[in-house]
């Protein structure tokens, strides 16, 4: 029994600075581990905001976006959490009554209250875009487009958010921010690939930009815009057409149509049966056709449809110029266009009109595109109005010769072939953000997108942690193993004779 007191008082494991030192290891260890998951676990994600107010030339939209609010400098991944389209007209039809643009406003702007939390409203920035209408408006009085501006400003600023300023954007701005979107929305400028050509077409103008290899700005340097995004350089090709949007179109087409001051216009652009009385005054009212009002025209004329695509093409290709060209190339009006390269995103009036015509799927090919347009232009009004009892009648009546507009732009104007036409792309929302120039706008003005790649963590939080926890325990067992001079020495237990 002597013996075996003596061993265990012998025992260094029972020895208080040995158990004083095991426990302060195991204890820093699991400190180290503890505050390592802690440190590093995800956060509970938080966001930031910005809204964007799309002053278009039929109406106005505002867009919410969102991105993570600890993200450095801003750079995390924006996305569209609400949008809102406001009632009435675009802001350029208030040019008599500048305060209603501003009034109109309103309704949306609550609803942005409302969507974006109270603590983060001082912080939101808020910016208003205005196009091709007011662009049109400045063109034909400086003075009222100037009065709406300052209406929208000062009901725009009646809202807790931190108020950017409302701008006329440039056609060029207009084409290029669209382009940022799609691709940065497709994740194409981050990764480095291949990027995505916009097509964009509005009420009263249209825009195209793309990214060729065989285009370095030389020949056109009006049309060239350059970025440096994520570390890569992107030297877009982009023109924008004003009068060119579907509304301003028609109204040129309808211009040709009556040149000689008719009192019928017989129009093949519009149903078989389609009869509406038309005043002169109201079609030669924009900057677009305003120099060719016929004189001695009367007052109104009877426009009445007769369905026929071919005919129609005919009439709208009137209003391109293919002749005059001083490039080595161009699309129409003597505009330089470099040949087409890559995919398209075509969205706003082009999808949402070929959407109505189920015309969205470009595997079909281009021939069977316009003889569907044929097939539907030639349909009677009575029947058109009758299979579609929701649509409003006057966007119901345009949709055959917004259709036929659209394939003669694509086609005759930016010259896609039977081949070409399959790159189209119609699309409306790209991971749930309509595509357009509003993100790309607000991602510009905020310093969103880094003109350099932003450095990204060696290791993701997961890896870190397991890393972590390993080292942790092998600490541990050499601490174990550092000990082994302590450890008891096995010894003979003594024979008994």
């Amino acid at each position: 029994m002597s013996a075996q007191r003596e061993m265990k008082e012998k025992n260094p494991w029972q020895s208080p600075v040995t158990i004083i030192i095991t426990v302060i290891g195991v204890i820093a260890i699991v400190t180290l581990v503890t505050v390592a998951v802690l440190q590093n676990k995800p956060l509970p994600q938080k966001y930031k905001y910005g809204i964007v107010l799309d002053a278009g030339s039929s109406h106005t939209a505002l867009y919410i976006y969102q991105w993570p609010a600890e993200k450095d400098n801003d750079t995390g991944r924006a996305e569209q959490m609400h949008s809102c389209k406001v009632k009435g007209l675009g802001i350029s039809s208030y040019a008599s009554t500048p305060w209603k643009a501003g009034d109109s406003l309103s309704a949306c702007m609550r609803e942005a209250m409302e969507h974006v939390p109270v603590k983060r409203h001082q912080e939101t920035p808020l910016y208003l875009g205005a196009t091709a209408g007011m662009r049109l408006l400045n063109i034909e009085n400086r003075s009222a487009s100037d009065k709406v501006f300052q209406a929208v400003a000062e009901a725009l600023q009646k809202f807790p958010f931190s108020y950017q300023g409302a701008r006329l954007l440039s056609g060029q701005e207009e084409g290029a921010f669209g382009w940022v979107t799609v691709n940065y929305l497709d994740d194409r400028l981050k990764q480095g690939l291949e990027t995505t050509g916009a097509l964009d077409l509005g009420g009263a103008s249209t825009q195209i930009s793309f990214v060729s290899d065989n285009y370095d700005g030389s020949e056109s340097p009006s049309n060239s815009v350059t970025f440096r995004l994520y570390g890569n350089d992107y030297n877009l090709y982009t023109n924008s057409f004003l009068c060119y949007g579907k509304d301003q179109v028609l109204k040129m087409t309808l211009a040709y149509q009556t040149q000689s001051g008719p009192e019928t216009v017989l129009d093949p652009c519009f149903h078989p049966g389609y009869n509406e009385t038309k005043n002169y005054t109201a079609l030669y009212d924009s900057p677009c056709v305003s120099n060719r009002k016929p004189q001695n025209a009367p007052e109104s004329f009877d426009h009445k449809g007769t369905g026929n695509f071919l005919e129609c093409q005919k009439a709208v290709k009137r209003v391109f110029n293919f002749t005059d060209c001083k490039y080595s190339r161009c699309s129409f009006n003597g505009v330089f266009q470099p040949v087409l390269q890559g995919p398209f995103g075509a969205f706003s009036a082009y999808y949402f009109v070929m959407n109505f015509l189920n015309l969205t799927d470009t595997s079909i090919h281009l021939e069977t595109v316009k003889q569907k347009l044929a097939d539907y232009c030639a349909t009677p009004w009575q029947q058109i109005k009758q299979q579609h009892p929701k649509v409003k009648v006057k966007y119901l009546a345009e949709y055959c010769f917004s259709g036929t507009y659209i394939v003669t732009l694509l086609t005759e104007g930016y010259n896609f072939t039977s081949e070409t036409y399959s790159n189209i792309k119609f699309i409306k929302k790209i991971k749930g953000s309509d595509a357009g120039w509003t993100l790309g706008y607000m991602l510009n003005l905020t310093n969103m997108i880094p003109a350099e790649a932003p450095d990204s963590p060696l290791l993701p939080h997961a890896g870190y942690v397991s890393i972590v926890t390993i080292i942790a325990i092998l600490l541990f067992l050499l601490f174990i193993l550092s000990l082994r001079p302590l450890w008891p020495c096995r010894s003979k237990q003594p024979q008994i004779i």
